[in-house]
C-alpha cells in the first residue's frame, strides 16, 4: 500500500512538473492509457494521481475523453494574489515587532539570491522561499500551508503566462519592495510593512490588484 501511494505521489508530481515545463500545454487532453504507457505501471496509481490533480484544480475530467490541462486566467491570478494580500498582510501583526536579527539576515540572504537568479525558475523558487520564510515568522502552520498551496498554483500561472516573456538580460523588478519591507520589520513599523508587502504582491507580471 505504501509503495502504491508513493508511486501515485511520484506520478502526480511528474505530471505537475510536465505542466510547469510546458510538456503539457493548457487545454491539452491527456489520457489514462497514455500515462500508463509512459510510466509503465498499473492503472490504479495513474488513476489516483489524475483524480488528485482534478481535486487540486490542475486537471479537468472529461468523461469518455480524458483529462484536460486547466488554463489559468488573469482573473485566477488576480484572485490568488488578492487572497495572498489578505493572508500575508494579515499575518504581519503577529510578528512585525518580534523579528530577530538572525531572521532578518535570513530574509536578506533569500532576497539577494532571488535578485541574482539568472533564470525564471530560480528567481521564482527563491522569491517563494522568501515569502514562505516571512509568513513562518508568525509561527502559524495553517497560514504557512495555505500560502504554500497558493504559490504552487501561481507557479503554474507564471509558467503559462510569463515563460516566454522572461529576459535574462533585464533583471526582474517584482522583488523591488523587499528592501522596504525588511526595513519596516527592522524598525517594527507595521504600516510601512503592510504597504511594502502590498506593493510587492501588486507587482506580479502584468496583473494589478489596486
Amino acid at each position: 500500500m505504501a509503495k502504491e501511494k508513493t508511486l501515485k505521489d511520484n506520478i502526480y508530481n511528474s505530471i505537475l512538473e510536465g505542466i510547469i515545463d510546458y510538456e503539457y500545454v493548457p487545454n491539452q487532453i491527456i489520457t489514462e492509457k497514455e500515462m500508463v504507457q509512459k510510466y509503465g505501471c498499473s492503472k490504479s496509481p495513474i488513476r489516483e494521481a489524475l483524480i488528485a490533480l482534478c481535486t487540486d484544480g490542475v486537471l479537468r475530467s472529461i468523461p469518455r475523453c480524458g483529462y484536460e490541462i486547466i488554463q489559468l486566467t488573469v482573473d485566477d491570478i488576480r484572485n490568488i494574489q488578492n487572497y495572498r494580500l489578505v493572508l500575508e498582510c494579515g499575518m504581519l501583526r503577529f510578528y512585525y515587532n518580534k523579528v530577530t536579527d538572525q531572521q532578518l539576515n535570513r530574509l536578506r540572504q533569500l532576497d539577494q539570491v532571488c535578485n541574482s537568479a539568472d533564470d525564471v525558475w530560480s528567481h521564482w523558487k527563491h522569491n517563494t522561499e522568501f515569502h514562505l520564510q516571512l509568513i513562518s515568522l508568525s509561527q502559524n502552520i495553517y497560514a504557512y500551508q495555505e500560502l504554500n498551496r497558493a504559490m504552487t498554483v501561481l507557479l503554474r500561472a507564471y509558467a503559462q503566462h510569463y515563460r516566454n516573456k522572461w529576459n535574462p538580460i533585464v533583471p526582474p523588478t517584482d522583488t523591488r519592495y523587499h528592501c522596504k519591507l525588511l526595513e519596516a520589520l527592522e524598525t517594527s513599523d507595521l504600516e510601512m510593512a503592510r504597504e511594502a508587502l502590498g506593493n510587492d504582491l501588486n507587482d506580479f507580471g502584468e496583473v494589478r490588484l489596486f
